[in-house]
């Protein structure tokens, strides 16, 4: 995968955007970081372990910068996927890019995890024009972390929590569902039809830090950075702890 050259269809002067951007994704159980210059990928470290993210990340990023003889004084920004997503993944992404940003003295760019997803399914596949892209996050149970996007990437609606049950709405549209909260909906819409327009599933999407640097680029281009100190990811849902399996702790 590349980055998101796409981007340069709806985008004319995007081809001019060249910064150098850390890029970090760890909203699910994948952990990504890539260094791109603008859409351009220089390098990318990923993996697909759980809970390896505290362990991972710091580790990811000092061989992507090593990889390119580059320090601190050669990138330009950092940008982070800001959920919604994993309460703890989140937390471990976004505080470490805050941390690099404050200290390199560089913005810090937030891409919605969301968005990064479709732009994911946007490189992977041929989406017609008037299509809508719905990507889904577990939020478990029957819950996902849903929006409805167009194929320039426009958010339509809101992002929100919703419970996939018979009554989704599925608008008189094409939609191409995607993301690891999907087949709740595939289950569900076996058993119903709602809607008029086609229902189109794609499998093995998920977020990635390879596509982040034209989506961050773009934003920080137009003056979209966060501020260091009060910036917090996108949680959506509060977060409610499970109870703990530690003898001594329950």
């Amino acid at each position: 995968m590349q980055g998101c050259k796409f981007l340069v269809t709806f985008a004319p002067n995007f081809a001019g955007m060249k910064p150098t951007i850390l890029t970090i994704e760890t909203s699910t159980s994948v952990c990504s970081a890539a260094l791109c210059r603008g859409d351009e990928v220089l390098d990318y470290r990923v993996s697909q372990g759980e809970a390896n993210h505290a362990r991972l990340l710091a580790v990811y990023i000092d061989e992507l910068l090593r990889s390119k003889g580059m320090g601190k004084r050669d990138v330009d920004a950092v940008a982070v996927s800001s959920g919604p997503g994993s309460y703890t993944g989140l937390r471990i992404g976004v505080s470490t890019a805050k941390g690099l940003a404050y200290g390199w003295g560089v913005p810090l760019v937030s891409v919605p995890t969301l968005e990064v997803l479709s732009a994911v399914c946007l490189q992977r596949m041929r989406i017609p024009e008037d299509a809508l892209l719905c990507p889904m996050l577990d939020a478990r149970r029957m819950e996902v972390y849903t929006a409805l996007y167009d194929s320039r990437l426009q958010l339509i609606g809101d992002i929100e929590s919703r419970v996939v049950d018979n009554a989704y709405w599925l608008p008189d549209k094409d939609v191409y569902y995607f993301g690891n909260g999907a087949e709740k909906l595939r289950e569900v819409m076996q058993r119903v039809r709602a809607g008029q327009g086609s229902v189109n599933y794609v499998e093995n999407i998920e977020a990635d830090a390879r596509v982040m640097g034209g989506l961050a680029a773009l934003r920080l281009a137009n003056g979209q950075t966060e501020d260091v100190a009060y910036f917090e990811p996108f949680y959506l849902k509060e977060f409610v702890a499970a109870p703990s399996h530690i003898k001594g702790l329950q």
